[in-house]
């Protein structure tokens, strides 16, 4: 199981948590209950994954963020990348720009971070 990759519910369910935490646990079911008519087991069972994970924490009834959204999703895009393209960003960005054409301000934006990243 990678770390990066989350089914439908359970992305949908660290997205709630990201948003609330820190959260305490009791809240977390009632929220879960209330958006996805969950049951308190299948919340916990739930919250259990992605602890396992090392996403979050469940300590002392409050949920905490181990893993920022941001650098989750960083993650979940080099593992793609990595799955993908072998690590190559290049070629990533060459079969994008083949099957969607990029935008000016988008060519402007990458040359920006290109040149941002010479000047490191």
């Amino acid at each position: 199981m990678e770390k990066y990759k989350l089914g439908e519910m359970e992305q949908r369910f660290a997205d709630l948590i990201w948003d609330q935490a820190p959260i305490k646990t009791r809240d977390l079911i009632a929220k879960c209950s209330e958006e996805f008519n969950w049951k308190r087991t299948t919340t916990y069972t739930m919250l259990k994954r992605l602890c396992d994970r090392g996403i979050f924490i469940n300590e002392n009834g409050f949920v905490t963020v181990l893993i920022p959204k941001n650098d989750f999703l960083t993650g979940k895009g080099e593992e793609f990348l990595e799955e993908s393209f072998g690590g190559s960003l290049p070629k990533f960005v060459a079969a994008f720009a083949k099957r969607k054409k990029l935008s000016k301000r988008e060519i402007e934006e990458i040359q920006q971070l290109i040149n941002d990243y010479k000047k490191e």
